[in-house]
Parts: structure tokens; sequence; C-alpha cells
């Protein structure tokens, strides 16, 4: 590889790539090419003479670490395969794979999903009530994230309820101990218990870490910096090795255990920190980039930067306020036809973007999408809710896949654990640890182990005959499955079988209202459908296997399920309008962006004004604290979507909004405000605008039927 500057880097970012000698912070502000800063310096290492295999670029989504490894590949080719490129949670099970046993865990332990431990959750505090499990869940994920077991956890909980959680979460980890499975939070927690108990482990994964690239670092919760330092040394007088990318004012996961503190902690924790600033932004024209250094300008600065473009000028910002929020959704709507005809006055440079794929509606919280999608569906405009369950990701559906899983492979043990208490079958949580206790100690899978001449020694006959019953029940199924061939056996041989595991029963019994239940049915029954269809011979057109006409067996097409997850990604490539909320939305740009709903109450959230906040009160002030400190997050909020936009901008307010079945004033946001665009903002009258509409489309079609 040639040692001259890469090309097409500025020189800020020559700066972040050319720094190989100690710890560096790379402030990357929106649009300015951190991904291509972090795929350069992993070339300039490997270039540098750093095997591949010992550099690693960590990241928060598996799209994001697909991204990076695409266009890592597509830079250094081959060795780019050999780089970990990955998300925190998959370096998490890599070390566990490897070293968990230290923690008395076995190499195959089971990845719990979050319906797997709502349920686990239930069982451990004797509710059936799932919002209640949900919000233990919710507690338990937070303490977790903070590094904390159940122990801990009873030692510092501040009231009754959490001392309950507390006791709740003892059990929860009991299970998951006997059960030989983690979950989410399991896989940051326990590597960084394996580093800071086991000096044998840490030194053997610092030695494999040449250098550790960290995207997004801003989201990093207290628990994965923690592991961070311990990964890249530092001991010793030897520099720590690493590149932290990311961006203070786009922190947007507080809520989530994300904290601003670790960059605030960064210099402290590393003396000879190299701070290294990104401030050209390469998405966005100068008037948006403008309104977005103007919104985030009041909060405090860990590290002031300020975005600048050279795309131009660009078309102005606007702000527009609607009587209510369906005349919002219509204003939206309205936007969008005009800049697909061109007819925006002035936007001429922007109306290049005319696909639908080039236009988002962004908002607060989910429930706003509502009136925007019926306004869509009104003018016939195709879109899609980004961020929406895909069909394989229901519960239900998981259910059945659970048991899909467990006719193709018996050795898996979370299917087991899915399918053997999915429905519930009789068979408890202490019979399933001491299920899983003796297969741990014989290493042996949980369906292997309850088949075992030794089993009866250490659980009673009952439950072994029970246990029994269900492993003949699935090796059935598996030779039934093997053997019913085409669309119309494979559909009756589904439909009995939900017959027989009465998971009709087990949804109304698992849902608060019948309609929800008949909802989860009815997916249900056309999934059934869905397969049933490929049995008969439909091609695939996920898997691409098969040709039309050919019949398969049930368990044949069960086996092509697991490759669905294809669908949600290749939908994002679909020309619709993408309607999304702005959390979603992080790291995703558009030509046309249509910032909805910015109301006070709704961006930023609806905070508390009690009058105990104007008290002197200790308590008064840290809720003073507190609130200042949501609204310094919800700025951020705003300046994330301002800076999704790449060429036009929309801001629209409703002066009423739906609250309960009332209709309320509406204020706009604060951040209207704070744009400070008032000399180069488009004030629209959105009323003229469509009579104006209106008068150009009666006119063309009066041109259309004149007499040539």
């Amino acid at each position: 590889m040639s040692s001259s500057p890469p090309p097409g880097l500025n020189l800020a970012q020559q700066e972040a790539v050319n720094y190989l000698h100690g710890p560096c912070l790379v402030l990357a502000g929106a649009g300015s090419g951190k991904t291509r800063v972090i795929t350069h310096k992993i070339a300039r290492l490997i270039q540098a003479g750093m095997t591949p295999s010992r550099i690693a670029a960590i990241t928060f989504t598996n799209k994001a670490a697909a991204e990076m490894r695409e266009r890592a590949k597509g830079l250094i080719g081959g060795a780019a395969r050999e780089a970990l490129i990955c998300t925190f949670h998959a370096l998490g099970v890599r070390m566990l794979r490897q070293d968990g046993a230290a923690l008395g865990l076995k190499a195959q332990f089971s990845i719990l999903d979050s319906d797997d431990v709502t349920s686990i959750i239930k069982d451990a505090g004797g509710t059936v009530d799932a919002a209640t499990a949900r919000q233990w869940q919710w507690t338990i994920s937070g303490w977790k994230n903070q590094g904390l077991n159940a122990e801990q956890a009873q030692a510092q909980a501040g009231n009754d309820g959490e001392r309950q959680i507390a006791l709740v979460m003892g059990r929860y980890e009991e299970r998951l101990t006997a059960y030989q499975s983690v979950d989410f939070d399991d896989l940051i927690r326990m590597p960084l218990k394996l580093l800071q108990e086991h000096p044998d482990v840490r030194v053997k994964w610092q030695a494999q870490m040449g250098h550790v690239l960290v995207d997004e670092y801003q989201d990093t919760n207290a628990t994965q910096y923690a592991l961070l330092k311990l990964l890249v040394g530092g001991e010793a007088g030897k520099p720590a090795r690493f590149t932290a990318v990311g961006d203070d004012d786009q922190s947007i996961y507080g809520w989530r255990g994300a904290t601003l503190d670790n960059l605030k902690s960064l210099p402290l924790d590393y003396p000879s920190l190299k701070v290294i600033k990104l401030e050209q932004n390469y998405r966005s024209t100068s008037a948006i980039l403008r309104a977005a250094n103007n919104v985030i300008g009041p909060n405090p600065k860990l590290f002031p930067k300020n975005l600048w473009s050279d795309l131009g000028e660009g078309e102005p910002v606007r702000v527009v306020d609607a009587d209510n929020e369906a005349h919002e959704a219509e204003r939206a709507v309205a936007r969008i036809q005009s800049l697909r005809a061109g007819q925006d006055a002035g936007a001429t440079s922007a109306t290049q973007y005319k696909e639908l794929r080039d236009f988002a509606i962004l908002y607060r919280a989910n429930h706003q999408a509502r009136v925007f999608e019926q306004a869509l569906r009104k003018a016939q405009i195709p879109y899609k809710v980004s961020g929406g369950t895909s069909f394989f990701d229901r519960a239900e559906i998981k259910d059945l896949c659970g048991w899909f899983r467990l006719w193709i492979n018996d050795d898996d043990d979370p299917a087991f654990l899915r399918a053997v208490t999915t429905p519930k079958r009789g068979i408890g949580h202490q019979t399933l640890s001491q299920l899983g206790g003796f297969a741990s100690r014989y290493k042996l899978s949980l369906f292997a182990a309850l088949f075992s001449s030794s089993l009866g020694a250490v659980i009673s006959g009952k439950a072994v005959g029970s246990l029994h019953e269900f492993g003949r029940y699935v090796n059935d199924l598996e030779f039934r499955a093997r053997h019913t061939l085409g669309a119309e056996a494979a559909k009756a041989f589904l439909l009995e079988w939900l017959k027989e595991i009465d998971y009709e029963k087990h949804l109304h019994d698992g849902e608060d209202n019948a309609k929800a239940a008949a909802s989860r049915w009815t997916n249900v029954l056309e999934f059934c459908d869905w397969m049933a269809l490929r049995c008969g011979g439909a091609l695939d057109d996920a898997v691409g296997t098969g040709t039309s006409g050919e019949r398969k067996s049930l368990l044949e097409v069960a086996q092509t399920v697991s490759l669905l997850s294809t669908i949600s990604e290749r939908e994002q490539d679909q020309n619709v309008v993408t309607l999304s909320t702005l959390h979603a939305a992080k790291g995703l740009e558009w030509p046309h962006v249509m910032l909805v709903g910015v109301n006070e109450g709704l961006l930023p959230f609806k905070l508390s004004d009690s009058a105990a906040a104007q008290e002197e009160s200790a308590d008064a002030l840290q809720a003073q604290a507190d609130q200042l400190t949501r609204v310094q997050e919800e700025r951020r909020l705003m300046y994330v979507g301002i800076t999704r936009a790449q060429r036009s901008l929309t801001v629209s307010w409703a002066k009423r909004r739906k609250k309960g079945r009332e209709q309320v004033p509406g204020q706009p946001s604060r951040f209207i405000a704070e744009m400070a665009l008032d000399k180069t903002t488009v004030k629209e009258d959105p009323r003229e605008k469509l009579r104006a509409l209106r008068a150009e489309f009666a006119s063309k079609a009066s041109a259309a039927v004149l007499p040539r």
C-alpha cells in the first residue's frame, strides 16, 4: 500500500487516520465522514504493520457493523475479513464462548431474546401480568448496565418496590445459571466480570487487541466503558491503543444508560489523549447546518465545534404551522407531491431528488405515525414505518420457529427452552433447573440430557416422565414433518399440531385483552399459510432455492425460515416514503426531511413543571437539574433530526393537538425559536399553498380537454 495520504480525506480526517501512537478521540460531527475515517484507519494500521486479526472495530448495530465491514473490504480487500468488525454484544459473545468457562459457562450457552426473558421473569416473580414483568425487566436491565448483580441491587434499593425487584432479579439470575443462558445485558456485564476477576484472561485479550476503534462512542454506557478500559491496556506506562469516534451533540440514549460522563472521563483517564475535530459536513446545505448549529448552541459543550459545508446555501428551512394533526399530515403529503412535481419556487436545486425513497417524515414518538399513515394512504403514496417489528420478530412467530429449530437441531438449547415452556406443559423451572445443572455437568444439550439413563438420580420420577413425554413428542413431530409433503398436507399438519399444543388458548391466556390475542392468532394462521404455500412448490423469493412446482417437505421448508431476516433488510431499499422516530433515524439521511410535531410537550417531550420544582429544597434542586438534563437531551434529538436532511428541511407544528378525546391548544417548540431563522426561514401559509396547487391542477386539466 502506498505511503501517500489517502485520497478524498480532508486534513482533519487525515490527522485522525494517521495518529497511531496513543489514545485518540475523534469528535465527528453529523455527516462528517466518521465511517470513512474508521475504515481508512483500519487500512493505515495494517499498512503500519499491524496484523489484521489484532484490529477490532466496535459499533452498536449489526447494520452499522455490516456497512463498516463492506467499506473496509472495498478499501483493503480480503484483509478486512480478518479484522474483528462487530457490535459490542458480538464481541461479548466471542469472549464468553472462548473464556466463559472461568465463570461457569459452557461454550454453547444460550442467548435469550426479550420474549424469553419476559417469560422467565414472570415465572421468577410469580406474576402473569406482562406489563409488570416488563417493568421489572427494564429495572433489572438498568441495574445490569450499571454492573450490578442482584445482591448489589438489593443493597442499594431505595424503596420496597426496588427491594422486591432485586429479589426477583436474584431468582431470575438463578434460572439463567441453571439454563446455561445469558440475556443481552449479560453480554457486556459478564465479559467485564471475566476481565476484572481473571488476570490471565485479561492479559490474553489485551494481547489480542492491537488497536480498538469504537464507533458512536457517545452512546456507550458505564459498563461498556469499563470493558473498553480493560481491553485497551494502558497500564505500566504503555500507551492505550484505541480510537474513540463520537459526537457529544448526538448523545440521545440517556434513557437506556448511555452517558456523556464517558466522554468527560477520557481526558482524565488518558492524559495523553489526542482530540481531533471533524467539522466539515458532506451531507447538508449551509442553511440546514446553520439551523442545526443554532439549535445545539445553548447546550453546554464538552468539546466546542461548528459544522460547515461547501455544498452551498441551499433552500431555506421552512416552518409550517397547521390547524391540527390531520392538517399537519395533509401539509406533509402536499409538500411531497409538490417537490416531486417540481412546483416549489426556489427549490429547483433540491427537486432533482424526486423518488419516494428521497423523503422522510420524522417524529418524536411512535404514536404520531398513525395520522401520517392515513394521509399517505389517502394520497396512494406507498410508505414504510422504519423500525417497525418484522413479521418474523413477532413473539408468536418466534414461538413456532423455536419448535421448528428444535425439530431441525435438538442441540439448540434456546429453542428447547422456548418449546418446553410455550405453551406450558407442567414442566416447572425447578425441573428445568435440575436438567440444566445435569446437562452442564455432563456437557450435554438439554434435549440429550433428558434421555440420559442417570437423569433419574437427580430428578423425580414424575418429572423425568414429563420430560420423556416431551422428548418423544418432539421426535414424533420431526418424523411427521419430514414426511409431510405439499401444501395441503403441510397446512393440515400445522393446524393439527397447533390444536394439540392448544396454542390459541396460550395466546389468550397471555394477553390482557381478547382483541390483541385474536390479532396474534391471525398472524399464526397467516404464517401457517405461508409455510404451506412453500411446501406446495412456490419459489421462496427470500431464499432463492427450489423451483416452482417442486413439492417440499415441511421440515425442508422449516430449515429455510432462519434465512428470512434478510427480508426486512431488503425492504429498506424499497422506493417508498419513510416514516420514522427520531431515535430510529439516527445514522440515516434523506434529501428531503419533514420534521413534524415540533410542539412543546412532544419535542421537547413533556417536562414536569410542578410547583415543587420551584422550591429550594435538595429534592427540588435535584428535580430542576434532572429537568435541565432532559431538555439538553431533547435538544440533541432535535439536532439529530435537522441533520438527517440533505437538501430540504420542513419543520411543522400544530396549533391544536389531540389529548385523549379532547383537542388542546398547541404551542410551537422552543427549538423552533432556537433555530434563529427569522431572516432566512420560509414561513408558509399552507392554505395559500393548497389553493395555488389546486388552481394549477385545474388549469392543467382544463388545458388537457381543449381541442387542438
